[in-house]
């Protein structure tokens, strides 16, 4: 009896051990590779985004006097904040053919260009075919904030919007409560759309060199997926103390049964 005790004891520290969390599984940007410069930038990774099919636009047209462009915008709300429904329903959808339809100007191409040169090609047509430079027209165009799905092992998963020009994946995961402690931080699994189909990749975001991954910037309508620990699936706990109990309480009832049946 002694040596069965002393036999699960030891396979229970062992068990103990290797099922625990590790720290550096649940810390960000480390810096694993010494060697490695912290401080480079890559200026290829920061450029900027280049609308896309299924994107939403917000524009706006302004000028001396507001009533003369008024009929190029969409109906605004009265109330301070925008909502994301109002987005959805008053910015520019981007069609399958790359083209968002604009009220008085018509049909406009906007696949692939920036949003700062959809504001001079906006500007440009107003000019030229509605008014003159006495109008002091001002053009504004954003996206209708960076849209994105998370799921799998965050506090809180589903579609979001991050009014934001740029925002990181570390940005898009704050915002859903953070990933949770049975959350594979190594392996985070980005799911993102480009013209030429869907593409998936993995990025480890416990490696500081993620910030020089393109999968390190959000994009509209990109999904994330965090998997989860090999510890959720044992289900004996997340650290120390949670693993023990769950080990101890499973021995006593063994201990209990046996002694029962012994007698």
């Amino acid at each position: 009896m002694k040596k069965k005790i002393y036999v699960f004891s030891l396979f229970s520290f062992l068990f103990l051990i290797t099922s625990c969390i590790s720290n550096k599984d649940l810390v960000y940007l480390q810096q694993k590779n010494t060697s490695s410069n912290q401080n480079e930038l890559n200026q290829d990774f920061n450029k900027p985004y280049r609308v896309q099919t299924s994107d939403i636009i917000s524009i706006r047209i302004k000028a001396l006097d507001q009533k003369l462009v008024d009929m190029f915008n969409p109906s605004v709300s009265n109330s301070q904040v925008t909502s994301q429904e109002t987005l959805y329903f008053d910015g520019f959808t981007v069609n399958d053919h790359g083209i968002i339809r604009v009220p008085v100007l018509g049909e406009v191409s906007v696949i692939g260009l920036t949003l700062d040169e959809i504001r001079l090609k906006i500007e440009k047509q107003l000019l030229d075919d509605y008014f003159k430079k006495e109008a002091d027209l001002f053009v504004s165009v954003k996206l209708a904030g960076l849209r994105y799905t998370i799921n799998g092992e965050v506090t809180s998963p589903g579609s979001r919007i991050l009014f934001l020009d740029k925002a990181t994946i570390l940005d898009a995961i704050s915002n859903s409560g953070d990933i949770t402690m049975v959350g594979n931080r190594k392996e985070v699994l980005i799911v993102r759309k480009n013209p030429a189909g869907t593409e998936m990749h993995t990025v480890d975001l416990t490696d500081v060199n993620v910030m020089k991954s393109p999968y390190f910037y959000l994009q509209p309508n990109d999904f994330i997926y965090v998997k989860p620990l090999k510890q959720k699936s044992w289900g004996v706990g997340t650290n120390g103390i949670q693993t023990f109990t769950t080990l101890f309480g499973a021995f006593s009832l063994i201990l209990t049964t046996f002694l029962l049946i012994k007698k």
